[in-house]
């Protein structure tokens, strides 16, 4: 008989996979950063986003507010310092002015994170009840991870072409809202299931705009600055 827990604890391995390579898909942008020494039209905005939200899950994951997810936590916990490093080299290559910004925006969520330790784990004495805390901030965050494609999407139908929104990342979005939804259901917890259920619901949105707009994509024309990476 197939154990419940051994099939849970694959699956996480396999959104762990996935995960990392979503981590890992902005490479070449930092690549391009590191020849051109400058950030050119990349925006820090997505990478700042995503420090708070790996933040976030890692504590939810940590087993005083859930039990059995450590592989929330070392996907998240990896994220969290991967992204940190993204960030810091757009410090290291931004104008002052975008600096700053960095550095607050940095500021602010190191700020959000040590207070919401502070005072779940001092005010808040049982797991169940961190978790109900904790748990729809995840929700929060995690929804607006899932959805920061809208603006790509929008571009996509209004310029009829889906060269700006590369498949295999809208696949591993929809692939990776799909595994962890599962997980989650293996093993029922709602704060995992509410944004990835609605991720996969984004990454389905995104594969569908690609196959109704790939005949009518000029891969052609020549490339716009980029703003959204």
């Amino acid at each position: 008989m197939v154990n419940s827990e051994a099939v849970r604890t694959a699956v996480g391995i396999i959104g762990n996979v996935i995960s990392f390579g979503l981590f890992m898909s902005p490479v070449p942008t930092f690549i391009s950063i590191f020849k051109a020494k400058s950030v050119q039209n990349f925006r820090s905005d997505p990478y700042m986003a995503t420090i708070l939200n790996c933040g976030v899950w890692a504590f939810y994951g940590l087993p005083f507010v859930t039990k059995d997810n450590t592989l929330v936590i070392t996907i998240n916990g990896f994220g969290f310092f991967l992204e940190i490093f993204y960030a810091l080299v757009f410090f290291i290559y931004s104008t002052w002015s975008k600096r700053r910004k960095i550095m607050l925006i940095f500021l602010g969520e190191i700020i959000f994170l040590a207070l919401l330790v502070f005072l779940v784990m001092t005010f808040v004495h049982t797991p169940n009840r961190r978790k109900v805390i904790v748990g729809p901030i995840c929700i929060f965050f995690n929804i607006l991870m899932y959805f920061s494609p809208l603006t790509v999407m929008t571009r996509v139908i209004r310029t009829k072409s889906v060269k700006y929104m590369p498949f295999l990342l809208s696949f591993a979005n929809f692939a990776n809202g799909i595994v962890w939804t599962t997980y989650a259901l293996l093993k029922w917890d709602p704060f995992i299931v509410i944004p990835n259920s609605l991720g996969t619901l984004s990454g389905l949105v995104q594969l569908i705009l690609y196959v109704v707009y790939y005949r009518t994509t000029n891969w052609d024309e020549d490339d716009e600055p980029s703003s959204i990476v």
